[in-house]
């Protein structure tokens, strides 16, 4: 079967997450730059490999002085690893729409394998004559798993939430001349 390669549409995406601030409420953060691409056989996903990177220096909390400290070397420490790198290599289809996305999350240079739930929102043509195909996804991992472990006592949760609504056109073929 022929591989089909998807782009993601960053006009159409958005990735974020959430960690407990005083244990009480969370505060929400994005990534503003981050690409993604899947190869497929054929249109089943359930053969998808997906590879996305985040750029760390495009955090944004709604807070200039929040996002300049998580940038910095006891979080994230967006000048040695400047991207947040997920390959997945494994789609592995539950029931009707839903899947277990499998595959590992690079953080601050340190791998760990990640399980993210996925719903496949639909494949639809659109008016441009493209293929699309949506996604919703979430999952959780934990801050100190990656060494992100900054001393604030109770300050921060350990477990952070990530969300992610992603939209990818199907490529081209290319045909031989």
């Amino acid at each position: 079967m022929e591989t089909t390669k998807w782009a993601l549409d960053p006009n159409h995406s958005e990735i974020q997450f959430k960690v407990k601030h005083l244990l009480i409420s969370n505060v929400t953060g994005a990534f503003k730059q981050f690409n993604a691409d899947i190869e497929t056989e054929g249109e089943d996903f359930s053969t998808a490999k997906v590879n996305f990177t985040a750029e760390m220096s495009s955090i944004w909390t709604n807070n200039d002085q929040r996002d300049a400290h998580l940038k910095a070397a006891d979080f994230f420490d967006a000048e040695k690893h400047p991207r947040l790198i997920f390959k997945g290599d494994k789609l592995e289809k539950t029931e009707g729409d839903n899947y277990k996305a499998y595959g590992n999350l690079t953080i601050k240079g340190i791998t760990k394998p990640v399980v993210l739930d996925v719903e496949l929102g639909g494949i639809t043509p659109d008016p441009w004559g493209n293929t699309r195909a949506g996604f919703s996804l979430s999952g959780k991992i934990m801050r100190k798993d990656f060494e992100i472990s900054v001393e604030t006592g109770t300050m921060l949760g350990e477990e952070v939430s990530i969300s992610a609504e992603v939209q990818f056109v199907k490529q081209a073929e290319l045909v031989a001349a």
